[in-house]
C-alpha cells in the first residue's frame, strides 16, 4: 500500500454482501419447513412467518440510518494513495466471516420448523430483504451526493462487516465512477462493446 493510504471498502457493498444469503437460506429453510405440520400447523406458522418477514425487512432496513446519514454527510475524500477494494472481496470477506452465524441460523430455521413451520425460515429472508433495502437507501443516497461511500477495511469488524460500528470514525468518498460497483453496492454493468 502507498505510503499514507488506507485499504477502504465499499459501504454499500458490505451491507448487500449478506443479502443473498440470508435470502436464500430464509427461502430454502421455509420451503423444507412446510412440510411438517408442527405443533401449530402449516397455516399458523406460515402466517406468522409472513408476519416476521415484514418486521424484519423494516427493522433490518430502518436500523441505525441516522448514523449512516451522519457518516455520509462528514465523509471527506479519499486520498489519491488510498487502495479501493475490489466488490468480490468485500463480499468474500463478509461471507467467509458469517459463514458459521449463516450456517447456524439454518439450522435453527429448519429445526423450529418442527414448532411452527416456515416462520424462522421467512424471518431470515425478511433479513435478507432489509439488507437488500438498506444498501438501495444507500445507494440512492450515494446518487443524491454524487460520490459513492467507503469505509476503511481496518475499521470494519473481524468478520468482516459493521460498516456504521462504533469503530467506524467517518467514510471517505469518491467519484460515482470509482470502483467496480455500482451505487448501492450491485455489480456494475459495463457498457456493451459495438
Amino acid at each position: 500500500m502507498a505510503r499514507g493510504g488506507q485499504g477502504l471498502a465499499r459501504v454499500a457493498v458490505v451491507v448487500r454482501a449478506g443479502a443473498a444469503p440470508l435470502w436464500w437460506c430464509g427461502v430454502f429453510a421455509a420451503g423444507v419447513g412446510v412440510l411438517p405440520s408442527g405443533i401449530t400447523g402449516r397455516r399458523i406458522g406460515v402466517m406468522a412467518g409472513a408476519a416476521l418477514f415484514i418486521v424484519a425487512a423494516a427493522v433490518v432496513t430502518l436500523v441505525r440510518r441516522k448514523r449512516y446519514t451522519a457518516l455520509a454527510r462528514a465523509a471527506v475524500r479519499a486520498s489519491k494513495h488510498d487502495v479501493l477494494q475490489d466488490r468480490g472481496l468485500a463480499v468474500r470477506n463478509w461471507r467467509r466471516g458469517h459463514r458459521w452465524w449463516l450456517l447456524l441460523a439454518f439450522a435453527a430455521a429448519l429445526g423450529s420448523a418442527f414448532a411452527v413451520p416456515a416462520a424462522a425460515g421467512l424471518l431470515l429472508a425478511g433479513c435478507g430483504t432489509g439488507l437488500r433495502l438498506k444498501a438501495a437507501w444507500l445507494g440512492r443516497l450515494e446518487r443524491a451526493e454524487d460520490a459513492l461511500l467507503w469505509v476503511r477495511v481496518d475499521w470494519l469488524a473481524g468478520n468482516g462487516g459493521r460498516p456504521a460500528g462504533k469503530a467506524v470514525k467517518s467514510y471517505r468518498s469518491t467519484g460515482i465512477a470509482a470502483g467496480d460497483a455500482a451505487p448501492g453496492g450491485a455489480r456494475r454493468r459495463t457498457a456493451a462493446l459495438v
